[in-house]
């Protein structure tokens, strides 16, 4: 099996990372185009599956001994030529390494994980897409080394801390609820499909089954066989999304080196709040084109085939080297209403922000109280004796 040691690159040594950690990986497809795939939370590399056979007509990986290798046929049908994608499992999940300390899982650290991929790759350039956590660490790898960039997808992305925390709606609270009570494949398979799909999606008909009725299925399926995800490796990847942070200066990094950059998001996602990743957009103007359609969380299972093409639009605008200008669909804007509106907008979000905090920090103590005040009872329950003889 294909494992980067991540301390390790082109023969160097770098002490800071040099602590064990192996990240499992699977290249997919042959080309001159390349693709870095990053997962978000709690996934592994083969949730990338959709994106992977859309790009490069295949879904076996390279490193399978049982495929005749086509290099002519690897690379899917598209506009930009032949693709070879890299897909990963991050630290903490998977058949990657799942270190102990929570302050090993950072976006800065994952990032530099991906980075070390592509140095054991031989890529000295790439295409990176990233999905939700996923593309925390793509735009932290993007600030980090913008010369190796080709181009950026950022899908259900948000911009970390309290803009990972969902919608404070009943639903929400539900899921939520529920996610932190699954202790099993089934049950984990039932509050997967709510955070992931849209009400829409799920109850459309296949046939006989609904969809919600087959992916239940393919759910526990999936998580028996990788597992369920080890609390190590869960309060990390939590941790780096909670402490991830965009500063200005890197934002600026991003839009000043010209590659060209797609947001894609779906408008139902209860988990990261399109208005986050629309805010996002905006700050890599004029680089960035925002792109919303109907589905959920993973709106990259949801609709497929306007993912993909979201996707080649981008490979192909970056071969062509279109200008920004041509590439972003943002509406031209006085610079000085927009500057006010802008810094209106900023304000109001941060207060809204920290009223959600607020508002979710308060049920996360409600949630708390609520299970320590039942084991105390359970400790309390009176025992059971028999009747008096007396």
């Amino acid at each position: 099996m294909p494992f980067c040691e991540v301390g390790i690159t082109q023969g160097k040594v770098d002490a800071s990372l040099n602590n064990g950690v192996q990240i499992f990986y699977r290249t997919y497809g042959h080309g001159p185009v390349k693709v870095l795939l990053i997962i978000g939370l709690a996934g592994t590399h083969d949730s990338w599956g959709p994106q992977i056979k859309g790009l490069t007509g295949t879904d076996r990986p390279n490193d399978d001994e049982t495929m005749a290798i086509d290099l002519g046929h690897g690379g899917g049908h598209n506009e930009v030529g032949g693709i070879e994608v890299c897909a990963f499992d991050n630290r903490g999940m998977g058949l990657s390494s799942v270190p102990t300390k929570k302050s090993d899982y950072t976006t800065r650290i994952m990032a530099k994980d991906a980075i070390a991929l592509l140095d054991h790759l031989g890529w000295k350039k790439a295409h990176v897409f990233g999905h939700s956590m996923g593309a925390m660490i793509a735009c932290k790898m993007a600030a980090m080394v913008p010369e190796r960039i080709l181009s950026l997808a950022l899908l259900n992305v948000t911009g970390g801390g309290f803009e990972c925390f969902p919608k404070l709606d009943r639903k929400t609270l539900s899921i939520a609820i529920r996610f932190l009570k699954a202790k099993t494949p089934e049950q984990r398979a039932a509050v997967d499909l709510d955070t992931h799909y849209s009400k829409e999606y799920l109850e459309e008909y296949v046939g006989s089954n609904t969809r919600r009725a087959i992916l239940y299925q393919e759910y526990v399926k999936g998580i028996t066989a990788s597992g369920m995800q080890s609390n190590h490796g869960f309060d990390g990847q939590i941790n780096a999304c909670w402490t991830h942070k965009m500063t200005q200066q890197e934002i600026d990094l991003i839009h000043s080196c010209g590659f060209l950059v797609s947001v894609i998001h779906g408008r139902q996602d209860v988990i990261a709040q399109i208005n986050h990743a629309r805010k996002l957009a905006e700050k890599l103007q004029p680089v960035a084109r925002m792109v919303e359609l109907h589905g959920g969380h993973l709106v990259s299972h949801e609709r497929i085939e306007e993912v993909n093409q979201a996707l080649l639009d981008l490979l192909k605008a970056s071969e062509m080297k279109m200008s920004p200008h041509d590439w972003n669909n943002f509406p031209k804007k006085s610079s000085a209403g927009a500057s006010s509106r802008t810094t209106i907008e900023g304000e109001t979000n941060i207060i809204l922000g920290k009223l959600h905090f607020y508002l979710l920090y308060l049920f996360s103590l409600f949630m708390m109280a609520l299970k320590n005040g039942r084991s105390a009872l359970r400790r309390l329950k009176p025992a059971r004796v028999g009747a008096s003889l007396t």
